[in-house]
């Protein structure tokens, strides 16, 4: 092949004669074109209002291509349960970092609808990637309540076994999970796995690299990502208009050649409606997608963080009545699917977690020092069995000295 002078190919083929590529395939029955499936709605999808009240279908923000049926009933009185446990698992941990139970907490108070919603819209096969505030989120995918918690009391290691639980350790570098989430896609995919991947991040991560690389690896081998963005306003103290000036971060899935969507964080109807379509899309081939769901940390950053030096109590207050579980509530009630035994139930099984976890986490954790060096390679190195044998010397003598000293008493 010859290179022309403006350093481009020559064009082989007509139009005609060209494949349709995968996401045109994948749009074929939505009857639209790929630009509008692609691009978000032009509104946010929202199906319940603050108030509880379902909007009409006329006023949810769909359009075509861009419609959701309302989940099944049991589908979301499991949801507002799991929204009662994750507030009460907020604040029960904001309670032990105070009494030094635990070294630090992210908060998702405000945002448990995202949390929940993003592990019910999963398979047991499917694989989830979380960050390092959505412990709620872990915890519904069925992970002990007390081994989530446990990378917070500043523990070595992170809990739970991710390859058991499909979910991978909570990060606290910035967006390092997306590139993870992107290679068990792609793994799966060589694999020809049904699998779908879930990978969470917040607003702040959509500035990082790693959210590039990850979106358009994704997107060029066509991978069964869904990149869920709980954008909360805030990176920590940054407002999200000193980040980007998209329209929405819904919007930067068109460069990547991918489907974006913007829902209400607050209304987990929506979400379980947005998210369990985007994952049927994402298995049955469509390729990857980005949902983006404004929300609120209604918190701080974490037990460390003074937010009151970079916002208003009015802006707090203005979201606190969209609170997600309050606006459940309301809804479940006015239709006649919840009650007060059901509230009651709900809310002892709340507490035995809370119970689990202040147990749990007040007991003495057993050290053993030679853990440093069990876990590094899978057969150690040389220098590490040196390393491990000079420390099980230095133990051994301290032992006898402890032992000689008790004798002498």
């Amino acid at each position: 092949m010859t290179i022309s002078a403006d350093h481009t190919a020559p064009d082989t083929t007509s139009p005609q004669e060209a494949p349709d590529n995968a996401l045109n395939e994948a749009v074929k029955n939505f009857g639209i074109t790929v630009e509008d499936y692609m691009l978000p709605a032009r509104h946010q999808i929202q199906m319940v209002d603050p108030e509880g009240r379902l909007k009409p279908r006329g006023e949810q923000g769909t359009q075509p291509g861009h419609e959701y049926p309302v989940p099944g009933d049991r589908e979301l009185l499991a949801a507002y349960e799991q929204l009662v446990v994750g507030r009460r698992v907020n604040d029960q941990n904001s309670a032990l970092v105070r009494q030094g139970r635990m070294a630090v907490y992210p908060s998702s108070h405000g945002q448990e609808a995202c949390q929940v919603a993003a592990a019910l819209c999963l398979s047991d096969g499917d694989w989830m990637f979380p960050t390092y505030r959505d412990a709620v989120a872990v915890m519904t995918r069925g992970v002990d309540p007390v081994q989530v918690m446990t990378i917070f009391r500043g523990d070595w290691h992170g809990g739970y076994d991710p390859l058991e639980a499909k979910v991978g350790i909570q990060c606290t570098p910035l967006t390092t999970q997306l590139l993870h989430a992107v290679g068990v896609a792609h793994a799966a995919k060589l694999r020809g796995e049904d699998t779908v991947v879930l990978a969470m991040c917040g607003d702040g991560a959509t500035s990082e690299g790693d959210f590039h690389e990850a979106l358009n690896f994704a997107a060029v081998f066509h991978l069964p990502v869904i990149f869920f963005v709980q954008n909360n306003k805030y990176a920590i103290s940054v407002p999200l208009a000193h980040q980007s000036v998209a329209p929405s971060l819904a919007h930067k899935a068109v460069g990547y050649g991918m489907a974006g969507e913007r829902v209400d964080g607050n209304d987990v109807v929506a979400l379980l409606a947005v998210l369990d379509r985007a994952v049927a899309l994402a298995r049955g081939g469509s390729g990857p997608l980005l949902v983006e769901a404004n929300t609120y940390r209604m918190q701080a950053h974490t037990n460390a963080d003074d937010d009151t030096r970079y916002r208003e109590s009015a802006e707090v207050a203005e979201w606190r009545a969209k609170d997600p579980v309050n606006r459940m509530r309301t809804y479940l009630t006015g239709r006649g699917l919840l009650d007060d035994d059901g509230e009651a139930r709900i809310a002892a099984h709340a507490e035995l977690v809370a119970a689990q976890l202040r147990k749990g986490l007040s007991e003495d954790v057993p050290v053993d020092p030679q853990e440093l060096f069990r876990h590094v390679f899978s057969s150690p190195t040389p220098q590490l069995r040196e390393q491990s044998a000079f420390l099980a010397d230095e133990l051994a003598r301290d032992a006898a000295s402890t032992d000689s000293k008790e004798a002498g008493k």
